[in-house]
């Protein structure tokens, strides 16, 4: 029986939940609520939420979506999107959220992490690194991939786990929605690099893939969004694999 968690994934677009391939290509998934309390039945570990376009659209997460799913559910919850200050992340714990995630925010300004690991604790701060290869090396990207950044995700890692991250949640930019499987070489590498929990994200197909990911890639968790939506695995089944 697989012993590892297993994460479900809300990526909310105008309050609905969406799934896309390589982070683009929307398609329509269903009521996060809804699914988030049939993840929670169905026995899932953790569940995480990211408002996929609160960075590029500049705006906040919705706090009161939030809160709506929090009292339906009672698993680990994790929130994510357009989190840049102290206020944002007090904001969603109080409406809820038991863990808080940056990515982008927190390559703009990595002293963040140092500030949001003092005032809320290690814990319950998740750092996002989407990864893609850029000239042959695993690049770190911002803005659904759009924007490559000068940090090379393993060093990256290895600095967001010296500034106080809880955890990382690691998303390969070449196998999101590819249902190929996870970009186990990466997870691995940073897995045995960091201290930390590393949640593996982005090419869940089978069952099988979750297993090399835990297996061969060491990684903590494995998150996965359409899949599960859709019911071509079932959580359950995965669990007793």
């Amino acid at each position: 029986m697989l012993t590892k968690r297993i994460i479900p994934c809300l990526d909310i677009k105008d309050g609905r939940t969406v799934k896309g391939t390589n982070f683009v290509q929307l398609r329509d998934a269903g009521d996060p609520i809804e699914l988030a309390m049939r993840y929670c039945e169905e026995g899932a570990d953790e569940l995480v939420f990211l408002d996929i376009t609160a960075t590029t659209e500049k705006r906040k997460t919705l706090a009161t979506l939030v809160r709506e799913i929090a009292t339906h559910i009672n698993i680990p919850f994790t929130v994510g999107g357009g989190i840049n200050t102290i206020e944002d992340v007090s904001l969603l714990l109080e409406n809820g959220a038991d863990k808080i995630s940056v990515n982008t925010s927190a390559v703009n300004n990595p002293e963040l992490i140092n500030q949001l690991a003092a005032n809320f604790g290690s814990q319950c701060i998740v750092v996002a690194i989407d990864t893609k290869i850029i000239d042959g090396n695993w690049t770190v990207v911002t803005h659904g991939g759009r924007n490559p950044t000068l940090h090379k995700a393993i060093s990256w890692a290895k600095e967001i786990t010296d500034r106080g991250a809880g955890e990382i949640l690691l998303t390969s930019m070449e196998n999101d929605g590819t249902k190929a499987g996870f970009a186990i070489d990466i997870t691995r590498e940073i897995s045995t690099a960091v201290s930390i929990p590393v949640i593996a994200s982005g090419g869940a197909g089978s069952m099988n893939h979750f297993k090399d990911v835990f297996e061969i890639a060491n990684a903590d968790a494995a998150l996965a969004a359409s899949i599960f939506h859709f019911r071509e695995i079932s959580i359950q089944e995965l669990k007793n694999i």
